[in-house]
């Protein structure tokens, strides 16, 4: 349905970029249990199977079962990367100093870098050579078709509420207004889809920030023990969501031609924990791993997990399960409900 799909953001989406990144231990999933479901075993995946993106690529009906191969993985080249390249990096935010505390990590602006200075020019001459044997224009069939007809996937903004925003601060340092904090973020967003637009990008699908509020690490940061969601977080995801969806309604006149679909996380995922007997969920806020590493994030390596994986929302601290990951793509893929893909789904911004 595209020609190809170039992923960028956070461990949401991140598909084994850190795994080959020497700073990247303490971001990092390239160990049992995650991937204890996916047929790949552990790729560097969030999860106990798919991604978003994962589930994304499959309904789009991208090769190789949808999966699209990390730009780290010095095998990412040449006709490899034809149908979609992910240059995410688990830990990274849209600000280029959200992460570093956790280690190495890709920052947004870095991801974009090492698509205009590695991937793009490898594209363009992987089908300049093709289109030459063909004897067709190289140059006009990639800028004004194969580009245009590729999906730009963005799934950032989560940590730089979680590990910058809201961070311990030190003594006499005050934190940022919510709001100004937010609309800096969101400007620097929009600098981030207008850098891509100028490279040739037209169709842009958007993840919001999910119910970070909800998650299993923020609620132990500040021992909650109720089936409750910590408010302040998920009113700046709903802040930042808001502000998103005007910056989608406002990008017209600097980005002509362009088309977005906003996938709204938060709102999919608030429906699972409001009816989880609906989605077949049984545990809501409790993550499936019932030991986690020393961040209270992921995992503890090897360590022990839930056998009903399908009936948890959340795999580890933060992301969600194979089953919900699934559920949000195919609400964002198909849904023609504006609260859950905004203004268009990403199966219609596909075939635009």
């Amino acid at each position: 349905m595209v020609e190809a799909m170039f992923v960028f953001g956070s461990s949401l989406v991140d598909n084994g970029n850190n795994n080959f990144l020497n700073g990247s231990r303490a971001v990092r999933a390239d160990y049992l249990p995650y991937g204890v479901d996916f047929p790949l075993g552990p790729t560097g995946r969030f999860s106990n199977g798919r991604n978003t993106i994962d589930a994304l690529g499959e309904l789009l009906l991208l090769p190789a079962g949808g999966r699209i191969p990390t730009f780290a993985d010095p095998a990412t080249r040449g006709r490899a990367a034809l149908h979609g390249v992910n240059f995410a990096s688990g830990g990274s935010g849209i600000l280029d100093d959200t992460g570093k505390a956790t280690g190495e990590v890709l920052s947004l602006e870095q991801q974009i870098t090492n698509f205009e200075a590695v991937t793009l020019p490898d594209l363009r001459a992987q089908l300049q050579r093709a289109n030459d044997r063909k004897k067709m224009k190289g140059h006009d069939f990639f800028d004004r078709y194969y580009l245009p007809k590729s999906l730009f996937v963005i799934g950032s903004g989560g940590n730089d509420y979680l590990l910058n925003y809201f961070r311990p601060r030190n003594s006499g340092e005050t934190r940022p207004d919510l709001s100004d904090f937010t609309r800096a973020l969101v400007a620097r967003l929009s600098a981030h889809l207008q850098r891509l637009y100028a490279l040739g990008a037209r169709k842009f699908a958007i993840f919001s920030i999910q119910p970070i509020g909800c998650s299993p690490v923020v609620r132990a940061s500040l021992n909650v023990t109720a089936a409750v969601c910590v408010k302040p977080v998920n009113a700046a995801a709903l802040l930042f969501n808001s502000e998103l969806r005007s910056l989608v309604d406002a990008a017209g006149p600097s980005m002509p031609g362009a088309s977005f679909s906003v996938i709204d996380s938060y709102k999919i995922t608030m429906d699972v924990l409001d009816h989880p007997m609906k989605h077949g969920i049984t545990e809501t806020y409790k993550p499936c791993c019932s030991e986690m590493g020393p961040s209270g994030v992921l995992c503890r390596k090897g360590g022990p997990i839930c056998s009903d994986r399908n009936e948890y929302l959340f795999f580890d601290g933060l992301h969600p399960t194979d089953v919900v990951n699934a559920w949000i793509s195919r609400k964002g893929y198909g849904s023609v409900s504006p609260e859950e893909a905004y203004p268009i789904n990403v199966k219609m911004l596909a075939m635009l």
